[in-house]
């Protein structure tokens, strides 16, 4: 069969993309890529928490999708808003990556290590805040553009330290940098964060039986349940929301928090489960009512709208 995947153009969406293609080769099919230019690719000025555009970085693709352009979208878990039109079906997460976030430095070795007032570049309100808890001294200045000129800003100088997603940096072997892997309790990770997601036309069934073949249970289990506390919390990935569910001998444990951008009130909550759905919702119910409604409408309140986007 002969597929079209759709993706953003920069060098992690096209590894990804590739990826995707050399599996489904591997199934017999006849695969290409076309590379599609999204909003959120043509916004490099502003940090994303400030846009406030809903599917930033899949409006175009999924548009091609429905027109018929491309059969099927790779796109970053964490990228997709957690409610999908009923016109698409994301057919296929296939394995996951290490979700966790890495700090990376050319002078120092861990984020206690930072001197008084380090600049730490980052665009995430979650790691912002998060990073605040830990270190409140720290200057956070707005960091975009894709993994190579995040690198070599920091590489140049401008900033002591930046945090980036260890599993980009890993599929693009840019791990040079990297002096830390931040443990989930110091800061928690983007739900979905590490994960991949093929999406295609819920009617294209033919396709469907192409990619379904590439789900991964568990990685399908584990981000089910963090999209579910993220829709509980009515939130995206430019919000100060993390949640990370693993297997832990034999049961689903889902850790997650809600932070101000200023790191000075941050709830973390955990638990396990069987159903993931139902232990997503749970947990960021539970959160709500910790005052995290208080943080998330001071959140949602300064911005132009609630953001879907990393």
């Amino acid at each position: 069969m002969r597929l079209r995947i759709g993706s953003r153009g920069s060098q992690l969406a096209l590894w990804q993309a590739t990826h995707i293609a050399d599996r489904l080769r591997e199934h017999g099919h006849e695969v290409e890529i076309e590379i599609i230019h999204t909003t959120g690719d043509k916004i490099t000025d502003v940090a994303l928490s400030k846009v406030g555009a809903k599917g930033m970085f899949t409006k175009e693709i999924e548009e091609a999708l429905t027109g018929g352009q491309i059969d099927l979208a790779v796109h970053s878990l964490k990228d997709l808003p957690t409610e999908l039109s009923n016109e698409f079906e994301l057919v296929a997460i296939p394995t996951r990556e290490d979700p966790r976030d890495a700090f990376c430095s050319v002078k120092y070795s861990a984020i206690e290590e930072l001197p008084p007032n380090a600049c730490v570049g980052t665009s995430s309100l979650r790691r912002e805040a998060q990073l605040k808890a830990l270190r409140p001294d720290v200057q956070v200045h707005p960091l975009r553009g894709n993994v190579d000129t995040r690198l070599r800003k920091l590489g140049s100088g401008e900033y002591d330290a930046i945090i980036l997603a260890i599993a980009g940096l890993r599929r693009l072997h840019k791990t040079d940098l990297v002096r830390q892997i931040i443990p989930i309790e110091l800061m928690c990770p983007a739900a979905g964060q590490g994960a991949l997601a093929i999406e295609i036309r819920r009617e294209d069934f033919d396709a469907q039986k192409a990619v379904k073949v590439l789900d991964h249970a568990e990685a399908r289990t584990e981000t089910t349940c963090e999209r579910a506390l993220l829709q509980k919390l009515g939130g995206g990935c430019q919000v100060p929301i993390g949640a990370n569910a693993r297997f832990t001998n034999g049961a689903l444990h889902l850790q997650a928090v809600v932070a101000s951008p200023d790191g000075r009130r941050v709830l973390r909550d955990s638990g396990d489960g069987n159903d993931p759905e139902k232990l997503g919702l749970s947990i960021g119910q539970r959160l709500l009512n910790r005052g995290g409604t208080s943080i998330l409408d001071s959140v949602y309140g300064r911005q132009i709208a609630a953001p879907q986007q990393p």
